[in-house]
């Protein structure tokens, strides 16, 4: 993997614990793909989780997709809406098996979602989409599976979590966004998630991506 050069202030900022455990779980899903053999998983994995910059955690995923980048790196995915047009009360339900969905960038958010994932990958971002209503409710039943909802910072979420031999769990952001000068102050929105993790696990994480944070993206 190409290093990355020292001289960028954001290739050089310190980063989190949690900042480490998003990286990992990107390493983690690039192993169960088939991207990464189990030997360079835990390779990688212990570089991580001794890692202190962002730039050392760049050069961890260079060869992967979804992990951070560098400024300016090409390879970034535009981002499209995944719905478009009037207002959705109720989203079409995801049904995930042995598969990987994602909704993410700017997309229209139902005021109403049910998630069931079985032995999948399924990533709710919400951080940049268009929210027309107030409350959100996130219906999620996670079955041998991992299921990431990420909230706006500012948001209010009122878990209901049901974890049978699973895990349901909420983090706080581990740096915050690089502010934008022009960005209007809006009311926080609720989030009313019901979680059920059969041997899977939901996580609640809030705030925008790493490479959004850093203002990179």
């Amino acid at each position: 993997m190409p290093a990355q050069a020292p001289t960028d202030p954001a290739m050089r900022r310190r980063v989190s614990d949690l900042e480490r455990e998003e990286v990992a779980d990107v390493l983690r899903e690039s192993a169960g793909e088939g991207r990464l053999s189990y030997g360079e998983l835990e390779e990688r994995l212990e570089s991580l989780y001794g890692s202190k910059t962002y730039g050392e955690l760049v050069e961890l995923t260079a060869d992967l997709p979804n992990g951070p980048r560098a400024p300016g790196a090409s390879g970034v995915p535009s981002v499209s809406p995944q719905y478009s047009g009037a207002m959705v009360e109720t989203g079409p339900v995801l049904n995930v098996f042995m598969s990987e969905t994602k909704r993410m960038g700017n997309w229209l958010v139902p005021q109403r979602q049910e998630v069931n994932a079985v032995l999948g990958d399924v990533t709710l971002d919400y951080t940049e989409a268009q929210i027309p209503y107030d409350d959100i409710q996130v219906d999620v039943k996670s079955i041998l599976a991992d299921v990431k909802i990420r909230v706006p910072a500012n948001a209010i979420v009122l878990l209901d979590s049901n974890p049978i031999l699973g895990s349901v769990s909420e983090q706080e952001s581990g740096l915050k966004a690089v502010p934008d000068p022009n960005a209007q102050p809006t009311a926080p929105k609720r989030f009313h998630i019901r979680g059920t993790a059969i041997l899977g696990e939901i996580k609640i994480k809030r705030g925008p991506r790493l490479s959004k944070r850093l203002g990179l993206t």
